[in-house]
């Protein structure tokens, strides 16, 4: 049987000493240095280099290997063991995975390592070989962020054991962060920067040094967009320019293609560029995926022959009778031939955390390269000041050389002969030191002549170095000249083509040439959607156009995009290019020239569209209702790269009964319930969140009770004259038999009350009545429609908020607002 353990008792003379914590400011302080390492020494890249500490260790490791462009390749295990020892002390997979990133042409514009062997594929298909296997040695590029770091031009610190040195920040001769991009994903933040090209990079930094106030418009005539490795296409740069002024952004690049004949019969679509970090093998995968789903037609084969020669080249084989323009939208919508670069420009400044713009970018490197040009001039001058100090006691002693020998020979020893000929010679210590040094060969007539021309020299060079110092203009300029030899050395043609158009699907129905106009797409309560031909909003004074009612317009451009928000809580996205125009003229547009929401959005048989939502940044966001009287703002920083997604997440049974697009004024939102009640409050009492949340009470139900309506209002009573329509009827009776009495009410008699509370009674039931079917607020006038859309009269004013209604002269199916239109006289007496 085994014996039971024991434990070993304490000494008798330990001195305790048990200190208690808060474990929760242990935690907090823990996880505070941990953020901390992963930020400053991890993730984020330094604005001066570009580099994060692990890819300059690496270059800077590599340069001390002797691993020059000149030199043979070496293996990367060698590479990886010696920058984990000396300077790295994280694991060998991390080292070597910025290793093989920087020597990837597909992923860096201007590569800083030469790999040799197998350094993985574009997009990530297929993995770089182990290191023991691949070789490498510093590119070309890689010397000039090396270049003179041994003239004391950067600040150096201990290694993590106090054993080694290693640079703070690297001299880096050109913007190597605009030029490579970064990305990387820290502890509550991230960058993701694009790659550019060094020639348009360089003269930029060069106008910004001769114009320190430059403005961003102007260096953008030098910076006009990312030039990205694999070449492709940006479409559309509204984004590139938000990116280039605050550091944020978003665009979309695109494959580059041509419409060729692959054989005697067939034609195809041939792919020669991808977007950036996207392989052949994911689009082949994806275009097979989606031909064996059926979802896209007209693909007969596809060939990839990619290959070292010719470089990339898919061949999309096409059907005969099918378009290739159409089948190229589809390749474009479904699959990576399209995708989304979201610029998120974060790096460290003085340590800091920063998101800069395209000029801050420009501005940090600029100081940088202008302190290292800087202090290299001192350190070059100081060199030459010392040797001018040696040659001019070296020539002393060779006009006095027999003075100087005799001086010597009559001297006891080293000691006594250096005193003396400082004596007599008026020499420094160092001087007469190097007099003793020199072998007797170097004083002959000829190497006179050569100390006197060094003399010259090294006072020409000398005199410059000062008046480089002593001029921060001649400093620039210097700074300004170096950019311009790195540029021409280095520079290379764009790769990437730049579109201002937004590249929008094209229809047969729609001129190609189509201007990107300003126009409103409206939905009606009929379920119909169309845009208008010009951007006048739609306005609610004239004649009633016989339909039908608008239930939820929003502003927008002829090639752009808005979504539509249904009552399970999904936003799905839609080509404004797609919609029907409705005819201009001087009345309303007759929403019967629109089309079904249905055959642009797959709906389930229970789900309905509410309401319409803006995508082009217009406003500062969405607003939602929810029938268990739940309260959303959505921000609008919506997924580029989805076609539909969740804006809510709804509790069961609870459905969306109604959204507004903000304007950024001042608005109400307003709820209207079942059993006749009103809540009006400030918008700003509700926070933004997420599209994974799912809001916060907006108004405090009864028993039994829902809300029917829910929208939001300009606030402004001398600017918008906003009236409330409330609907009362029998919950007994079917939908669609009863007419029910309905009431007009102007907004301004609701007084504005808090969220989260009951509101007041806005409607007075009747006998039989005890619910309100319908509620609507907004501006006057306020139309009613029938289920066909056919309108319905509406009462007067009534100036009692919480009175009862008049009867309706048919059912009611849908309360909303109206355009202006030429309707028919009688039409509007036909329906009362």
């Amino acid at each position: 049987m085994a014996g039971m353990a024991r434990t070993t008792p304490p000494p008798e003379d330990l001195d305790e000493k048990i200190i208690d914590i808060d474990v929760s400011e242990e935690m907090r302080g823990s996880f505070l240095e941990y953020a901390y390492s992963v930020i400053y020494q991890r993730a984020l890249p330094d604005a001066r280099d570009g580099m994060k500490p692990v890819q300059r260790r690496i270059l800077y490791q590599m340069s001390e290997m002797g691993l020059r462009p000149d030199r043979a390749h070496v293996k990367c295990a060698r590479v990886v063991g010696e920058v984990m020892g000396k300077l790295h002390p994280h694991g060998d997979g991390a080292i070597y995975d910025a290793l093989v990133r920087i020597a990837q042409p597909f992923a860096m514009r201007l590569p800083l390592v030469d790999g040799h062997g197998n350094f993985g594929s574009l997009g990530g298909d297929d993995a770089p070989a182990a290191m023991r296997y691949t070789e490498s040695r510093l590119a070309p590029a890689a010397m000039l962020m090396v270049n003179s770091i041994d003239e004391d031009v950067v600040d150096f610190r201990p290694n993590y054991d106090g054993q080694e040195l290693e640079p703070e920040v690297l001299p880096a001769a050109y913007p190597n962060l605009l030029v490579n991009g970064a990305s990387g994903i820290a502890v509550g933040m991230a960058t993701n920067m694009a790659p550019h090209n060094l020639g348009e990079v360089i003269a930029a930094a060069r106008y910004l040094i001769d114009h320190p106030g430059a403005s961003l418009e102007k260096l953008m005539d030098f910076v006009p967009g990312p030039d990205l490795p694999t070449g492709g296409r940006i479409v559309g740069l509204d984004g590139v320019r938000d990116a280039y002024r605050t550091g944020r952004g978003t665009f979309r690049t695109r494959a580059t293609v041509s419409v060729e004949k692959v054989s005697a019969r067939r034609t195809g679509i041939v792919v020669t560029q991808l977007p950036y970090n996207v392989g052949p093998e994911k689009v082949v995968a994806r275009i097979k995926e989606l031909v064996q789903a059926k979802k896209l037609q007209g693909i007969s084969d596809l060939r990839d022959l990619t290959d070292r020669t010719n470089g990339l080249r898919l061949v999309v084989e096409l059907k005969n009778g099918f378009n290739p323009e159409a089948v190229l939208e589809d390749l474009y919508r479904l699959t990576p031939m399209e995708e989304t670069f979201g610029i998120n420009n974060v790096a460290l400044v003085d340590g800091q955390p920063q998101t800069l713009g395209l000029k801050e970018l420009l501005q940090v490197y600029v100081d940088h390269r202008v302190e290292v040009v800087r202090r290299r001039s001192t350190y070059r001058r100081k060199r030459r000041q010392d040797r001018l100090h040696l040659v001019d006691g070296l020539l002393v002693a060779l006009l006095n050389i027999d003075e100087v020998i005799q001086v010597i020979r009559e001297s006891d020893d080293s000691a006594s002969a250096r005193q003396r000929l400082m004596t007599i010679f008026d020499l420094s210590d160092i001087q007469a030191n190097y007099i003793l040094d020199t072998p007797l060969r170097r004083l002959t007539r000829y190497d006179r002549l050569e100390l006197e021309s060094e003399r010259d020299r090294l006072r020409a060079e000398i005199a410059e170095l000062t008046a480089i110092l002593d001029s921060p203009e001649r400093l620039r300029g210097v700074v300004s000249a170096e950019l311009a030899e790195v540029a021409k050395e280095y520079g290379t043609r764009r790769r990437t083509e730049l579109l201002e158009s937004s590249g929008e699907k094209r229809t047969a129905a729609v001129p190609l040439e189509l201007p990107d106009d300003p126009c409103h797409v409206l939905l009606s309560s009929t379920g119909l959607l169309a845009r208008t031909a010009t951007g006048a909003a739609p306005s609610g004074e004239g004649s009633r156009a016989k339909h039908d009612a608008v239930v939820s317009s929003v502003p927008a451009t002829a090639r752009g995009e808005v979504a539509v928000v249904t009552d399970l809580g999904r936003m799905v996205r839609l080509s404004v290019l797609e919609l029907p125009v409705l005819p201009e003229g001087g009345g309303a547009p007759n929403l019967q020239g629109g089309a079904p929401v249905a055959e642009f959005v797959e709906l389930d048989p229970e789900e309905r569209v509410v309401a319409l939502a803006a995508l082009d940044g217009v406003g500062p966001g969405l607003v939602l209702g929810t029938r268990t009287g739940v309260v959303k703002r959505v921000t609008p920083d919506y997924p580029a790269n989805k076609d539909e997604f969740d804006v809510i997440a709804l509790k069961p049974g609870d459905r969306v009964i109604g959204a507004a697009q903000l304007t950024g004024g001042a608005e109400d939102l307003v709820f209207i319930t079942s059993d006749a009640q009103l809540l009006r409050f400030a918008v700003d009492g509700v926070r933004p969140q997420g599209r994974p949340a799912g809001g916060v009470t907006g108004v405090r139900l009864a028993d039994g009770a829902h809300a029917v309506w829910f929208g939001a209002v300009p606030a402004d009573p001398d600017e918008f004259d906003a009236v409330v329509v409330t609907v009362a009827g029998s919950s007994a009776a079917l939908p669609g038999t009863q007419t029910g009495t309905a009431k007009v009410t102007p907004f301004s008699l609701f007084p504005s009350k808090g969220r989260a509370t009951g509101g007041v009674r806005c409607h007075r039931f009747l006998k039989g009545e005890d619910v309100l079917l319908f509620g609507w607020a907004g501006a006057a006038p306020a139309r009613a429609a029938r289920a066909d859309g056919g309108p319905i009269r509406l009462p007067d004013l009534n100036d009692r908020r919480d009175g009862s209604g008049d009867l309706l002269p048919r059912p009611l199916a849908a309360v909303g607002g109206t355009v202006v239109g030429r309707a028919e006289p009688d039409d509007e007496a036909a329906d009362a």
